[in-house]
């Protein structure tokens, strides 16, 4: 691209490619499978110097793929055209189609018979990684399974460009979920290249190339440590609050369930009706049928939502009250802890339901001391827990000070003037002010 004149390289990643695509078409000449090549660092220019795509097309044409089954997006200038070359693309009357992020990204419905897209650069941000790989990646395709190229030249620009992208991906990362949070983020889209570094990455300094390991390393390190400290924290917090507050709540209950497992007993139901005697509004009633008719009458004469004593059954108070969510009436018993009777329409059924709860009470008591001995329990782990230093400090102090070590050597610890920024500044001239006369 620099200079036409000098001899073509056969180990260059365009004839990877090349060797690629034709193989690829080659392989799957009975099903017409076509792919993409990305290519985002030249363009056709139809005026006889060297770009990259006509060199590909050619080396293609060369091999024997036919000139018309080789086509590259700038060649569709309006939507009809586009629309027409996708038509002939997912027909497989098109097989290989060239094309940059921007032109062949979003929109690009071509993959019914998508078998392979080429990366032959990186580009600027992640998304474009993601459009491009979601070309292939879509229902429709014919194929369950597809290929993915990336092409990589070592020692060249192409690392540098790849630890660019992961450095925006993580900032985004970082600021789209809750893994690793913090109060501040580096805007990476300023990322830019500095002089030394190109000047590192000219001389093939080994340096550098250790310097872009240890920044992936400390990195992961970080993280780690991110996570160890929110764990830390936590199990502080939950020191401190969650289980003291979870064992409180628990004594609590079971102080309560056991006075009203008591209770219960006391006042065991007698007779072939298994049935207690039950005051409602003051008069007690001893036949289960009666009870149980008053029970519901009494109901429908409080269509509150505050809870109102009606009297009382085997010891236990009874207050009644409408639960307008779920919209029907509801019984507490009261003792030392309230247990919540659904009540329905059926007289007899809802006397049921009272029993059913009431013999809950033991299984409630045993539920509140497991629950006590299991708080307990994690509340000891989570002391020892909590005691435990970072595993990797050690290792992150080591590396850290010799990445920056590496930084002072390579003088990337000073910021200078940017050689390659992510995007073409702006114009950041003021625009021209119009004649004061004629403004209004």
């Amino acid at each position: 691209m620099i200079d036409p004149m000098l001899p073509d390289d056969p180990n260059s990643k365009v004839n990877a490619c090349v060797d690629n695509v034709y193989r690829i078409w080659e392989e799957y000449a009975d099903t017409k499978a076509t792919q993409l090549v990305f290519c985002d660092l030249s363009t056709p220019k139809n005026d006889g110097t060297f770009n990259v795509y006509d060199d590909i097309r050619e080396k293609l044409i060369a091999r024997g793929i036919p000139a018309e089954q080789i086509r590259f997006i700038h060649e569709a200038t309006s939507d009809a055209q586009k629309k027409e070359l996708f038509a002939k693309v997912r027909s497989g009357e098109v097989r290989v189609l060239l094309g940059s992020t921007p032109k062949m990204g979003a929109g690009t419905n071509v993959q019914d018979r998508l078998i392979a897209i080429h990366n032959l650069d990186c580009p600027w941000r992640p998304s474009d990684l993601e459009q491009r790989q979601g070309r292939i990646e879509r229902q429709g395709n014919m194929f369950p399974e597809v290929q993915v190229y990336r092409y990589v030249t070592e020692q060249t620009f192409d690392a540098y460009l790849y630890q660019l992208v992961e450095s925006k991906q993580k900032f985004i990362s970082q600021i789209m979920t809750s893994k690793s949070p913090v109060r501040s983020a580096e805007d990476v889209d300023e990322v830019a290249l500095s002089f030394a570094e190109v000047k590192m990455l000219a001389t093939g300094d080994e340096r550098f190339k250790e310097k872009m390991d240890l920044d992936i390393q400390v990195s992961k390190l970080k993280v780690l440590k991110q996570s160890y400290l929110s764990e830390h924290y936590d199990l502080e917090d939950r020191i401190l609050k969650y289980f003291p507050q979870t064992i409180k709540e628990c004594e609590q209950r079971i102080v309560c369930y056991e006075a009203d497992a008591s209770l219960a007993r006391q006042h065991q139901p007698q007779g072939e009706e298994k049935f207690c005697p039950m005051t409602v509004k003051g008069i007690t009633y001893t036949e289960k049928a009666a009870a149980g008719e008053m029970l519901l009458a009494v109901c429908k004469e409080y269509p509150m939502a505050e809870p109102a004593e009606i009297g009382s059954y085997r010891g236990f108070k009874l207050e009644v009250f409408y639960d307008t969510f779920n919209a029907h009436y509801c019984l507490y018993l009261c003792g030392k802890a309230k247990h919540k009777v659904d009540l329905g329409t059926d007289p007899l059924g809802n006397l049921t339901r009272i029993e059913n709860e009431l013999a809950k009470i033991p299984a409630k008591l045993e539920a509140a001391k497991i629950k006590k001995a299991e708080t307990m329990e994690q509340l000891e782990t989570a002391k020892i827990e909590v005691e435990k230093p970072f595993g990797f400090e050690d290792e992150l102090k080591e590396k850290s000070e010799r990445l920056n070590a590496l930084n002072i050597e390579l003088n990337l610890d000073q910021k200078d003037p940017a050689v390659l920024d992510a995007e073409p500044e702006q114009s950041e001239e003021p625009p021209e002010r119009k004649c004061a006369s004629r403004e209004r």
